[in-house]
């Protein structure tokens, strides 16, 4: 008979090791969170800004920098334009040719774009106000999350 006692009492082992277990995880209680959805009055969105700078090479004659348009030098460049234009083609072939933009040269030109990256919010909910950053202008009103969960003391052991 004592053959049979030994596995039984080892075979009980485990099992009360399983109910200390359990025992142990129901003192930790999580409380769940009750959410709701509501709105919220927009008082004030700021859009904030990033700055970015950009190079380029534009040509500069005279002073100017050109934009891809040909300099304006007065009537007398419109003239010769017209009288170019008039011209038959073989004299004006046989005339050497004046490039526009002899007095040019390549300059780097820098210049500076501001886009909006985010928008601080400030709302009112219930009476008190706060602010978020945002992605984008919410408008008039906010879609709000509210959340309520009871809130549970430490233990002081």
């Amino acid at each position: 008979m004592r053959a049979l006692r030994l596995p039984l009492v080892l075979s009980t082992l485990p099992l009360l090791a399983l109910l200390s277990m359990a025992a142990s995880a129901q003192e930790t209680v999580i409380p769940t969170e009750n959410v709701r959805f509501d709105y919220a009055q927009v008082l004030r969105v700021e859009p904030v800004y990033q700055t970015l700078t950009a190079a380029s090479m534009e040509q500069q004659c005279d002073g100017e920098v050109a934009t891809g348009k040909p300099p304006a030098k007065g009537l007398s460049r419109i003239v010769g334009k017209v009288r170019d234009a008039l011209t038959p083609r073989e004299r004006s072939a046989a005339q050497p040719a004046q490039p526009d933009d002899a007095d040019c040269r390549m300059v780097r030109v820098q210049r500076q774009y501001r886009r909006p990256i985010a928008f601080d919010v400030d709302y009112m909910y219930k009476g008190m106000k706060y602010r978020s950053r945002l992605s984008e202008d919410p408008g008039n009103r906010l879609r709000v999350r509210v959340s309520v969960t009871p809130y549970v003391a430490p233990d002081a052991h």
